[in-house]
């Protein structure tokens, strides 16, 4: 079986879909990778590599170019299946997937840009999940709550669009994310190397720190918490893509020294070992990945009440969902965490034991693989 997976970009592939294609590969099937950069910074043995530059932005005329070149791509491989993840790279292999007569076409959602966005934009970018869903075979959502959304708002029918095992993209690699893999020396050279006591308290932000995933009501509310608390510190592990003005962090404020910047991190899981709560206060989320990353880690979430963090979190039993955009409910959920050791432990424990459930990546590897197989079946059985 040839399969292509394809992302815009390869940070995709690597931090997201790395272990899913290995096993993939495992099963006996043929697997090429197709994303914009000249290489995966993670090369995949048996893999091939395409590059091939898919504009994340509207962009007409690169548009067309990539669409051409994916056609082309998939006329001469002749994939039995192409796969894409997010939404640029879903719409130009849905249409040329069709071109090419690519016989599985499939997509998997994992969030809706064209929530946060307004006017022509949103139009646009509405429309183009829409085409996603018409035009591939078949989509999956990477939480029920997603699916859920994308059908109330007549993105995709039904029919059209199912949910593996119980959400998530590729599930969590639960041998990486292990407290246990972190000795006490460590975890206290981390915090030397940040310049975090020892014994304080660390909340954490993982992921893009752009204003749709909340970064400027955390911290608000982290001000507003713990202005007088020097015992308490916010990191942030991630590419900052605001300044710390537009962040309302100034210049002289007291609190500058206890907000910390990693920038970009493969290995999420160090920073994760020193820290008392997630905090993922995001207006749209298709999963929350990151999540359940931390609870492998024994460590309880507060996330917004949206769709995909109402399925990673269960509010009262291993985390906490506050109101999006609403810094003073987040700060009391912030508020209750760090100063109720004994509910916070007790959330991150229910965490970790559901994650070990539901949510380990052998688990939906495994259950993505028998979809592939599912969808050969069918396909083969309507050609008879």
């Amino acid at each position: 079986v040839k399969l292509a997976r394809v992302s815009t970009v390869s940070f995709f592939i690597d931090t997201q879909l790395h272990d899913q294609i290995k096993m993939t590969i495992a099963s006996g099937a043929d697997v090429s990778v197709i994303a914009s950069e000249p290489a995966l910074n993670r090369p995949i043995d048996d893999c091939k590599y395409f590059s091939i530059d898919i504009p994340r932005q509207i962009h007409p005329a690169k548009d067309m170019i990539a669409l051409i070149k994916l056609y082309r791509l998939f006329r001469d491989q002749q994939f039995d299946i192409v796969h894409s993840t997010t939404p640029k790279a879903g719409l130009l292999c849905a249409l040329a997937g069709i071109f090419a007569a690519i016989p599985i076409r499939v997509h998997t959602f994992t969030g809706q840009p064209w929530v946060a966005l307004s006017g022509t934009k949103r139009i646009l970018s509405k429309l183009a999940d829409k085409c996603i869903g018409i035009f591939n075979t078949a989509c999956y959502a990477d939480s029920v709550s997603q699916k859920e959304f994308l059908v109330s708002k007549k993105i995709i029918k039904p029919s059209k669009i199912s949910v593996v095992g119980r959400g998530s993209l590729a599930g969590v690699d639960v041998q990486r994310f292990n407290p246990r893999e972190y000795s006490e020396v460590e975890r206290s050279m981390i915090r030397q190397s940040l310049q975090i006591p020892v014994n304080s308290i660390v909340l954490l932000f993982v992921g893009r720190i752009v204003r749709d995933k909340g970064v400027i009501e955390l911290v608000k509310a982290f001000k507003d918490t713990f202005a007088n608390d020097p015992n308490v510190y916010l990191l942030f592990v991630g590419p900052q893509e605001l300044s710390l003005s537009d962040l309302g962090i100034g210049v002289d404020t007291a609190l500058k020294n206890r907000i910390k910047f990693t920038g970009y991190t493969d290995t999420p899981e160090r920073y994760m070992s020193i820290s008392r709560v997630l905090c993922i206060p995001s207006y749209r989320e298709g999963f929350g990945t990151v999540v359940i990353e931390a609870a492998a880690m024994g460590i309880t979430a507060i996330g917004s009440n949206i769709y995909g963090l109402s399925d990673s979190i269960i509010h009262g039993e291993t985390g906490l969902l506050v109101k999006p955009k609403h810094s003073v409910e987040l700060a009391k959920a912030l508020h209750k965490l760090v100063y109720d050791t004994e509910l916070c432990c007790q959330l991150g424990q229910s965490a970790q034991i559901r994650v070990l459930e539901y949510f380990s990546s052998t688990i939906i590897n495994q259950k993505i693989i028998r979809e592939y197989e599912c969808l050969l079946r069918k396909k083969s059985i309507s050609k008879n």
